[in-house]
């Protein structure tokens, strides 16, 4: 390989300080537990630590309504049922979003995560 396409060919897969190309990185970041360590890892890369920040409040605003549906009878088990589909479909949504370079924000929790990465 000749140096202008091996440069090309570096360009298209930039690395990060977690090791991973950035696309593969957005698309981890949506299993909790690995968003989280991409979290305190990365500290530049401003697409990683949106996703990472992301689907930790994705994370957390989840937990909390399956909680609150918990409480209530009835309509709130039946609900919180759903939750197992939905979430696992909201979750592959976004890390085919990820993994495509995009940064797709969800309502409320996007603009959330805008905020607390311009301070």
């Amino acid at each position: 390989m000749s140096n202008p396409e091996q440069k090309k060919a570096e360009d298209n897969h930039k690395k990060n300080a977690i090791g991973l190309d950035d696309n593969i990185a957005g698309m981890l970041c949506y299993i909790f537990i690995i968003g989280l360590i991409f979290l305190f890892m990365e500290k530049e890369n401003r697409f990683i630590r949106f996703h990472a920040l992301q689907a930790v409040f994705l994370g957390v605003a989840l937990f909390i309504i399956s909680l609150v549906l918990g409480v209530i009878p009835i309509i709130g088990w039946l609900v919180s049922l759903l939750m197992g589909p939905i979430t696992l479909v909201l979750v592959i949504f976004m890390m085919y979003k990820a993994y495509q370079g995009t940064s797709y924000k969800l309502p409320f929790i996007g603009d959330m995560v805008e905020k607390q990465l311009k301070s």
